[in-house]
């Protein structure tokens, strides 16, 4: 039951990483490697706090000044990162992000006050799963009325064409960086309770590989869908796990057996599982009635 209970604390960590990686790369339509720099921010920052100058009242109320720690301090990450790196677009983009998610990452590697290159211990147990999904719910809510929002239908205008948009008269830049910061500031809250959740950081568990990985959740459940990137990380978390239970074969060639099942489900579905499509529960039920 521990085993299920801490698998299922870690998804709802990763479904908080790829709704706000969705809102950059899938509503924006900027392409962003740096997603595991802002995630080790927002953990170090917030277990810094914890660690040194938590105050002396409950825990859930720490735990709570330490997610809005995490989020403030990647959000400022993000407009440090974003001011100059989004007047770059595609490609120029995610090697500029990826450069300073790995700058981040030796910074923190060089910091003794975090535990440096042997890693951040004493962090308290402060995450659970209520708290976890009170953040899912509170992330999803946010996000959803941003997109469906003035200035949300503007970053979408922006993802379909950048330049039309410029010339109807929206501030590009602006609403990029928006979501840019937004996207970062909830990678840094779902790095606080990361970190009060596993009470260990070490600087090689943010590396480039995280930053693919939460990409792909966003992928595979569809870039501009929140529901997909939900679905995407369910599966992508779960299904690693899932294969270490189909015999010791299997188990050595897990990573394979899922890179594999990756490649077909995108053969078979280019656009992600919902595209840019969302799951609507109302329609749903009223075709259930009819």
């Amino acid at each position: 039951m521990d085993y299920i209970a801490h698998l299922t604390l870690n998804t709802g960590i990763f479904i908080i990483l790829a709704v706000s990686l969705n809102l950059i790369n899938g509503i924006c339509g900027q392409f962003s490697l740096g997603h595991a720099g802002f995630w080790a921010v927002g953990a170090y920052t917030g277990a810094a706090y914890s660690v040194y100058m938590a105050l002396p009242v409950p825990d859930f109320i720490n735990l709570f000044i330490s997610c809005i720690v995490g989020f403030i301090s990647a959000a400022f990450a993000g407009v440090i990162i974003g001011v100059p790196c989004l007047r770059l677009r595609g490609d120029y983009l995610a090697i500029a992000t990826l450069g300073f998610s790995e700058i981040i990452r030796i910074v923190i590697v060089n910091l003794d006050v975090v535990g440096g290159a042997r890693g951040f211990t004493n962090i308290p147990n402060w995450s659970n799963l209520f708290w976890v999904y009170s953040w899912v719910v509170i992330t999803i809510i946010i996000i959803a009325n941003i997109i469906n929002s003035t200035h949300g239908r503007a970053i979408i205008s922006i993802r379909e064409d950048e330049i039309a948009a410029e010339s109807m008269g929206i501030h590009t830049f602006k609403y990029k960086t928006l979501a840019f910061v937004i996207g970062a500031g909830f990678a840094g809250l779902a790095g606080s309770l990361f970190a009060h959740a596993q009470q260990f950081l070490h600087p090689n568990g943010f590396t480039f590989l995280w930053s693919v990985i939460i990409l792909l959740m966003v992928i595979l459940g569809g870039l501009g869908s929140i529901t997909g990137s939900i679905i995407g990380a369910i599966i992508l978390t779960v299904l690693p796990e899932l294969l270490r239970f189909f015999g010791e074969t299997i188990s050595q060639w897990r990573m394979v057996v899922y890179s594999l099942l990756l490649i077909i489900l995108m053969l078979a579905r280019p656009g992600g599982i919902f595209g840019k499509h969302e799951l609507d529960i109302k329609s749903w039920f009223r075709r259930s009635k009819l």
